[in-house]
Parts: C-alpha cells; sequence; structure tokens
C-alpha cells in the first residue's frame, strides 16, 4: 500500500495550454470559437498521450463561458478522456492596478468553475501583463516586466485578497497554489513563504514553478536552496525546465527552455523532496518554444518514472 496519495500510474499530470494562443492569427478569439475549433485542439492534447487537461487561461477562460458553452467544452473533453485536475489563471492579478477588482470577481469565478468541473486546485498569480519589450522579445523573461510595488499597503492587499479566495475555495474543499514569479511578492522563496504565513490558510500554498526563476538573465538562489525553503508549502505545481549557463568572468546569464530532464533543475532530487514533505497534489508540464506540446508529453513521461511505485 503506498503512502502517498496516487500511485505512479495514476497521479494527476496535466497538460498546459501555454502552446496554443488565445488569439488566432487571423484574429479571432479563440473565447469566441465554435466548439469544433476547440475540439481540434484538445484532441491534439489527447494524441500526446495526455489524460489530464489544465484549461489555462490564457488559451481559453472557462470561467466565462456561458453555461451552454462550458457543457459544450466538458462534452468534448469527456469525449476525449481529459480530465480537469486544475485551472490556472495568467496575468490576472488581484491587485492589478487597472483591474484588479475586475480580476478579483474573475478568480472566485474560477474558484466556482473548478468545483463544478470536478478540479482539486486553482492557480493565482501576482504578476502583470506583458510590457511592450516583452512582448517583442524572443524570450519574454529576457525583458524585465511588471513589478509588484514596494508598498506595505498594496502587500496587505495582496494577503487580503487572497485569503479571501482562500476561504471561498476551502467552502468549496479546493486548495489554491500562488505562482513563484519574478519582482512579486512571491518572486523568491523567503518572499513565497512569507507571503504564505501571512495569508495564514491550510488550503493556500506555493506553486513553486521554479523554471520562472531560473530562466532569468540575472542572479538567482540556487533551485535546491528554494525547494528548502518552500517543499513544506506546496501545493499545485507547475513543472518546467531551463538550460543555465552563467560567465563568472563577464556576470552574463544565457537561458534556454529544456526538457524536465535535461535542465539545471534536478526535478528527480525536487519531487522526491517535495513528497517527503507531504506534497499530495497534480503536476502540471509547461514548456515554451518549438513543439511545446511534445516536449511537456515527454515531460509527463519522465515524471512517471521517477515518481514513487
Amino acid at each position: 500500500m503506498t503512502k502517498y496519495k496516487w500511485t505512479r500510474e495514476a497521479w494527476p499530470i496535466a497538460s498546459a495550454m501555454i502552446p496554443f494562443p488565445g488569439i488566432l492569427p487571423d484574429g479571432r478569439l479563440v473565447q469566441d470559437l465554435p466548439a469544433e475549433e476547440w475540439e481540434k485542439t484538445l484532441t491534439d492534447v489527447a494524441d500526446a498521450g495526455f489524460t489530464e487537461l489544465d484549461p489555462t487561461d490564457s488559451w481559453l477562460r472557462i470561467a466565462d463561458l456561458e453555461p451552454s458553452r462550458l457543457d459544450e467544452f466538458l462534452a468534448i473533453t469527456r469525449s476525449l478522456g481529459l480530465s480537469i485536475p486544475a485551472i490556472s489563471t495568467s496575468r490576472r492579478s488581484v491587485i492589478d492596478p487597472d483591474h484588479g477588482d475586475e480580476y478579483l470577481a474573475y478568480c472566485h469565478r474560477v474558484i466556482d468553475t473548478a468545483a463544478s468541473v470536478g478540479a482539486g486546485s486553482v492557480c493565482f498569480g501576482l504578476f502583470g501583463p506583458l510590457t511592450p519589450a516583452q512582448q517583442k522579445a524572443l524570450w519574454f523573461w529576457t525583458e524585465d516586466g511588471v513589478k509588484n510595488p514596494e508598498d506595505p499597503d498594496i502587500y496587505n492587499k495582496a494577503v487580503g485578497r487572497i485569503k479571501e479566495l482562500g476561504r471561498h475555495a476551502d467552502e468549496l474543499g479546493l486548495e489554491i497554489s500562488m505562482e513563484m514569479y519574478e519582482d512579486t511578492y512571491i518572486g523568491t522563496a523567503d518572499g513565497a513563504v512569507k507571503f504564505t504565513e501571512d495569508v495564514d490558510l491550510p488550503n493556500v500554498g506555493i506553486n513553486a514553478d521554479l523554471g520562472n526563476l531560473v530562466r532569468l538573465h540575472r542572479p538567482v538562489e540556487h533551485w535546491q536552496d528554494m525547494m528548502a525553503k518552500i517543499a513544506p508549502f506546496l501545493k499545485y505545481w507547475h513543472v518546467k525546465n531551463y538550460t543555465r549557463v552563467e560567465d563568472p568572468i563577464t556576470g552574463a546569464v544565457i537561458t534556454h527552455p529544456a526538457p524536465m530532464e535535461s535542465g539545471i533543475i534536478n526535478y528527480r532530487a525536487a519531487i522526491r523532496m517535495a513528497l517527503d514533505l507531504g506534497y499530495k497534489s497534480a503536476f502540471l508540464c509547461e514548456h515554451y518554444g518549438g513543439d511545446g506540446l511534445s516536449v511537456m508529453a515527454a515531460n509527463r513521461d519522465y515524471i512517471r518514472r521517477i515518481l514513487p511505485r
């Protein structure tokens, strides 16, 4: 009998939808497409061997679908054998200076929708929209993005709003994971731990998306040191990896997306560390560049190989 929540074969490992754009080249929004168009994309996900899906809202905001449209979406996922263990949001910060109130209401809808589709987790972040410079860059993380302000009132507002969402999620039996992302209040291991402790709810924890940090072209804390700090607080986890080369003479840093088993983060060690401290949530495979779906499928298989039997 395993001491873990699932066996390696049954552990939910979802496909992210970040390889698929939310706006098509002809300007149409995926949000407004007929269900037959959604099915084409989701068929690709199923054909890659995935049985779990996170309908990442950079692709499709299922929390904003009319009930009949949501039913259409769920009918497709069921027909393809895809379940939804979690829903992730992207760039919809509850402290956005222009849209914070709107995004807070949206995050509440995400929680309700997650419960209605049988998900166990939702993921929120405090990172803002891509800047014009980031949109032009080959890799957006090589340009500075929006930063959370060094303002205690805004920090406390963030804590309060995540606590509000956490209580709502708890009423529905859901967990919340907060995505680590540079230049936010949860952009370092120490900051993520402090923020989580300030929210102080057992169902709110950290999404240890260390790939968001090791890809930066600047000094960052070693991934193993970060994991040691955040591992006790982990919830739903976005996993991806990068190669990272540092020149100690010039200080230059070069990074590039990589398969999980080939990048700088040793996920065999990171996942075992998390499991030893009670991690019991799903994984979400992400990858930028190239055929991201195929790399994510290979990453899924790698995770299954290293999970305990």
